[in-house]
This record gives structure tokens, C-alpha cells and sequence, in this order.
């Protein structure tokens, strides 16, 4: 009696034998291949690994001039269209009995008369000696700790001060923008800005601010002096700035407007800093979502450039595998060699992209003098990312190849 035929089988060793002996075939095209699964797994370790290092280091290098600045706004016009302005005159007074105030002003844009021009002459000089602008230069009514609470720099001169608030003096300091714009490039001569046709000695030129920048363009003069000439500030078009002390902030937002208006604290809204928490993981999911992303997109060409020399190579060995199969080797065992081989070499590019990842990590950390971050989390999810990528690219060469007929592959 003839003794049954038994079904070939393939074991696990031979399936990987097999599949390594077709990547070493063309080695050339298997680097090139497994290249876009290491950019896309590269790319997703640096990815993460640079986000969680930036995040470690947002608490320490958050932005000392946005946590310590409160602004406080008058909001009196919507609760009383009657209300007058809501900051008091003596507001920088009241200002110093509140801990953990560095400097404190009110501040707001002078609303001058259709057409009033911005002009600068030297003492002595006649009336066409100086350069002047239109009516597009910002006049700005500020009090001298409005001033300093804009961290200003000086190129020349000095800011003025209490005195020259208290005694309505006619004096300016100059942003550079509009220093230049003027032709002002010394305080020797002792320049005069007109404003209209009132005059105000130039005190000082401001190099640069560390707050509001737009004030570099603009002209500050002192709050009472600019009250005294063009009249108060209109209808919520005045502003307090407040610098604090470090940590200080929420707290004196809570105080100032009960300490500045105690008959009526609603008229002012005092803007707090943001929360450096909230900022942290916003600037982490945006930095995340960004360049996993870009990642994404380097998995994604990754595997389309697997399944395509997958399915080339299925093309070129369609003898190979009629053999096979004529010899008895079953069509899952042909889908299995072709699936393994694209899994090697999307788990190859993943343990190569890893690497580079983290040298990418360990590289910029060092050039930028931080501590790098990765977690392990990444390192062990990223190679099965890139078998994950060769698996999937392969399925459709695989199936095509376990449905070759051998009759016809011999054939060819």
C-alpha cells in the first residue's frame, strides 16, 4: 500500500532564510529600499525625543518678561456709558502700596486732530531746518513707570521722570524708529519735536524695548502733559501696564483693580499672564503635531518604496517561484517568504532609523548645551513601527506572488 503524501511544511527558520537570501540578492536595491522607512523612523524618534527635550525645558526658560507683565484695561464704558476714564490720576500712587509691583503706568494713544504733523527742529534752528512727518507717527500719553515698565534701552539722553509728570513739562522721548525717521542723531543740539504746534524738548532717543515694541515708532510723552493739551483718553482707549516681581503676577492682577478703583473694581479688567502649564503643553501638542506629521509622510513613502520593490521583485522571480512550486512548496509558504522579507527590511530600516534618531537628539542637545529627553517608550516603539510599515507594504506583493500557477510561471 502506498504510503499517504504528506503536505510540505516551512518552518519559521527556513521562512527567514529564504527571505534573507532574496534581500542579499540585490543589496543595493534593499538599502535603497529600506532608506524611506529609516527617514520616516529617524524622523519620529528625533521627532519626539527633541519635543519631550524642548518641554523639559519650557519651565526653565519660560519668558520671564510674559510671566511678570499684567496689563489692566478700562472696561468702565461697559458697564456705564456715562463713566469717565477709569484710572485715577494718582494711579502709580495708589500703585506702590501693592506688593510684588516693580513699575506701573497708564498708558494710551493720543487721538491728535485730522492732519496734525510730527516735526523735529534743532534749538536755533529756522523753520525749515528740520524733517517732519504726517499725521502717521503714534503720540503716546505715558507716565514715567508706563516707561519703565516697557524695559527700555537708550541709545542717548535720559526718560523723563516724576518731576516732569508732576510739573506737565514739555518734554519726549523718542522711539528709534521715529529718531531715524526724523533725522535726529544726537541730543547736542538739543532737538525739539513738534507735535501740531506745541513743542517738546527731545530727553532721550530709546535704542529698543523689551515690551511693546510698536513704541519704537512711536512719540511718549508724559500723561499729565498730554491730558493738559489734548484732554483725557477717550472711552477704553487707555491701558495700565504693570511689571512684577517674579511668581507675583496672578496675585497683583487679583489686587489692582480694587486698589485703584475700590468704589468701583469692575471698571477695570486686569489681563494676568499666561499660565506657563497651559503654555508648556500647547507648545508641546503644536511641536508634536507638526513633525509627527512630517514623519507620517516619511513612513508613508517608506512603505509605498517597499511595496513597489517588493512587487518588482515578485515580477522578476516569477520563474523562481513556478519552481517552488512545481517542487511542492504551497502558496501561503511563498506568501509568507515575500511578507518576511519586506517586514526585514522595514524592522532593518526601523533599527537604523532609531539610531539615527537618537544620535539626532544626542547631537543637538550637545550643540545646544540641553539635556537630551527620550523616552523609552519611543525607542521601543519606533523598530516596530518600521516592521509594522513592512508588513503592511508587503501584504498585496505577497498575495500577488502566493497566486502565480506554477504551469504558467514555467512557461515564461
Amino acid at each position: 500500500m502506498t504510503p499517504p503524501v504528506r503536505a510540505t511544511r516551512l518552518s519559521a527558520r527556513d521562512t527567514l532564510s529564504e527571505a534573507l537570501a532574496g534581500i542579499l540578492r540585490r543589496p543595493g536595491r534593499a538599502v535603497l529600499t529600506a532608506l524611506g522607512t529609516v527617514l520616516g523612523v529617524g524622523s519620529f524618534v528625533a521627532v519626539l525625543g527633541l519635543t519631550a527635550t524642548l518641554s523639559s525645558r519650557i519651565d526653565g526658560r519660560f519668558n520671564l518678561l510674559t510671566a511678570t507683565e499684567v496689563t489692566v484695561q478700562d472696561v468702565a464704558a461697559e458697564h456705564d456709558e456715562f463713566a469717565g476714564p477709569a484710572f485715577p490720576a494718582d494711579a502709580e500712587q495708589r500703585l506702590r502700596q501693592v506688593a510684588g509691583i516693580a513699575h506701573a503706568g497708564v498708558l494710551w494713544t493720543v487721538r491728535l486732530d485730522p492732519g496734525t504733523a510730527v516735526g523735529a527742529l534743532p534749538t536755533g534752528a529756522g523753520a525749515g531746518g528740520g524733517a517732519s512727518e504726517g499725521g502717521g507717527t503714534a503720540v503716546v500719553a505715558a507716565s514715567p513707570g508706563a516707561v519703565a515698565a516697557l524695559a527700555p534701552t537708550l541709545r542717548q539722553g535720559r526718560l523723563y521722570d516724576e518731576f516732569a509728570e508732576r510739573t506737565h513739562q514739555r518734554v519726549a522721548v523718542l522711539g528709534s524708529g521715529v529718531a531715524d525717521r526724523l533725522g535726529i542723531t544726537t541730543l547736542a543740539t538739543r532737538p525739539v519735536v513738534h507735535i501740531g504746534q506745541e513743542p517738546f524738548t527731545v530727553a532721550g532717543i530709546i535704542a529698543d524695548v523689551e515690551r511693546r515694541p510698536e513704541h519704537l515708532l512711536s512719540v511718549l510723552v508724559p500723561r499729565a502733559t498730554a491730558e493738559e493739551l489734548w484732554g483725557p483718553p477717550g472711552p477704553a482707549s487707555a491701558s495700565l501696564l504693570i511689571d512684577t516681581e517674579l511668581g507675583a503676577a496672578r496675585q497683583v492682577a487679583g489686587l489692582v483693580p480694587l486698589a485703584l478703583r475700590p468704589d468701583h473694581p469692575e471698571y477695570l479688567k486686569a489681563v494676568p499672564p499666561p499660565d506657563p502649564r497651559v503654555l508648556r503643553s500647547g507648545v508641546t501638542s503644536d511641536l508634536s503635531a507638526l513633525f509627527l506629521l512630517l514623519a507620517g509622510i516619511c513612513l508613508v513613502i517608506g512603505a509605498v518604496g517597499i511595496a513597489n520593490t517588493t512587487l518588482v521583485a515578485v515580477l522578476e522571480r516569477t520563474g523562481e517561484i513556478g519552481l517552488r512550486r512545481a517542487l511542492g512548496a504551497r502558496g501561503r509558504h511563498v506568501w509568507a517568504q515575500f511578507l518576511t522579507e519586506s517586514a526585514a527590511l522595514g524592522a532593518l530600516g526601523g533599527l537604523v532609523g532609531t539610531a539615527l534618531g537618537e544620535l539626532t537628539v544626542v547631537g543637538v542637545s550637545l550643540a545646544r548645551d540641553w539635556t537630551p529627553v527620550i523616552h523609552p517608550a519611543t525607542v521601543a516603539a519606533a523598530p516596530l513601527a518600521g516592521l509594522l510599515t513592512g508588513l503592511l507594504a508587503g501584504l498585496h506583493p505577497a498575495w500577488r506572488a502566493a497566486r502565480i500557477e506554477p504551469a504558467e510561471a514555467l512557461r515564461r
